[in-house]
């Protein structure tokens, strides 16, 4: 029975720490659950924990054009992350956040809250430390991970697509969506990755060591094959 249990530790796949950074509309979230699940590998989407931030902000009166005001407040609640692929939760003070993260108020002004130094001194350590305790490997996607939250990370993958593609794929849920929709889609998501690419504090960046993976014209599927492929020889190298 022992030898079995060795041969079988020898055997299984190596742990691995996967960062997946790119902008909006590039299918990370999409693309990094559907890894996770496959590898058999953890899940954190660090985008939600930043939208968590925000609402808490927003729903306790804070003015989140003051980044002092951010800033003072940043460590009052506490922000937990499932780590489950097929079912990811976020809870804020308890409270389950998932539903009310995703509303256009916190999306317009995450960018904002994102910025400030001193929310993303206290995201970082907590997105570090989720990381660590992954026992079996973790896919960990947004948009600073290979640059500057895991920088030692096993593999790190930049997803990108054309502004239109992305501008597609955000308006897909929308129903009797026309052209004002994608313009208004297309022109809010330009906006954002203005906004976290130029901000001072880890800027929306491609890691020098990352690999560049264009989903403009691919399927979901294909990119996670895609993603698939790069981390199983990532785990078959170490």
């Amino acid at each position: 029975m022992s030898d079995t249990v060795e041969t079988a530790a020898r055997t299984a796949p190596a742990a691995v720490i996967v960062a997946i950074d790119g902008p909006s509309g590039t299918g990370k979230s999409s693309t990094s659950k559907a890894v996770a699940v496959a590898l058999g590998l953890s899940y954190l989407d660090t985008g939600a924990q930043y939208r968590a931030i925000t609402w808490w902000m927003l729903t306790n009166g804070v003015d989140v054009t003051d980044a002092a005001a951010v800033a003072n407040a940043s460590t009052k609640p506490v922000i937990v992350s499932g780590t489950d692929p097929a079912a990811p939760t976020i809870t804020v003070d308890g409270v389950d956040a998932s539903g009310p993260i995703r509303t256009q108020e916190v999306t317009s002004r995450v960018s904002a809250v994102s910025a400030v130094p001193e929310v993303r001194t206290i995201i970082t350590d907590l997105q570090r430390s989720i990381a660590k305790g992954a026992e079996a490997g973790i896919v960990v996607e947004g948009r600073d991970i290979g640059t500057t939250v895991l920088p030692d990370a096993d593999l790190k993958i930049f997803l990108t697509a054309s502004p239109e593609a992305r501008a597609t794929r955000r308006s897909g849920e929308l129903k009797g969506k026309d052209s004002a929709d994608l313009a208004a889609t297309r022109e809010a998501l330009v906006k954002r990755d203005a906004a976290d690419s130029s901000r001072k504090t880890s800027p929306l960046a491609k890691a020098d060591d990352a690999v560049e993976v264009d989903t403009t014209e691919l399927t979901l599927q294909q990119v996670i094959e895609c993603v698939v492929t790069l981390i199983e020889e990532k785990q078959a190298a170490k």
